[in-house]
């Protein structure tokens, strides 16, 4: 996250250099910067788990060539989880509050912001593992349990993002 951070701050134009002496405005452009990095960091999960639910919409082709069409309907709902929450992130508001915002994130929540992110993406690597237990049991024994665990890992990924927006928000999961 700091590498994203540190490309965004690095990028400035140099009106926004020159301004960053100004006093109390130097913080309002590390929350700017924040926020960059924020949409960037998101756009990157966002693309992971898109990658992820074409992946998954692949192998489609492969269980119906080893006729194993029952699993079908839970590759579908698995690959409609990954999208929903790829687009959930991606359009998701920004996670770092600016100067007039109502919701003010401190130091304490920002660390806890970054755990949630770092496990977007372990969580997208244990989904690409997953499917390669999917793939390697299409049209054998196992298939069932190794979509099964695909299923969980993508619901997880949802429940971690509406932890994350409780962060933000100081309330419920998101409608």
């Amino acid at each position: 996250m700091s590498d994203l951070f540190e490309t965004v701050k690095g990028g400035q134009d140099i009106f926004k250099k020159l301004l960053s002496y100004v006093p109390g405005f130097n913080g309002y452009i590390e929350r700017s910067n924040r926020r960059a990095a924020d949409k960037l960091l998101r756009d990157q999960v966002a693309l992971k788990y898109s990658e992820l639910a074409r992946r998954l919409s692949g192998m489609k082709k492969d269980l119906v060539e080893a006729g194993q069409f029952d699993a079908l309907e839970e590759i579908d709902s698995i690959g409609l989880k990954l999208t929903t929450f790829s687009d959930r992130i991606k359009n998701a508001s920004y996670g770092y509050s600016g100067f007039f915002d109502t919701v003010k994130i401190n130091e304490k929540e920002l660390a806890q912001l970054y755990t949630f992110d770092a496990a977007f993406f372990v969580l997208a690597d244990q989904i690409a593992s997953g499917l390669d237990n999917v793939a390697a049991a299409i049209g054998g024994d196992g298939l069932k349990s190794a979509i099964g665990a695909v299923n969980s890992l993508a619901l997880q990924a949802g429940e971690t993002f509406d932890k994350r927006y409780q962060v933000i928000t100081g309330s419920g999961a998101p409608q």
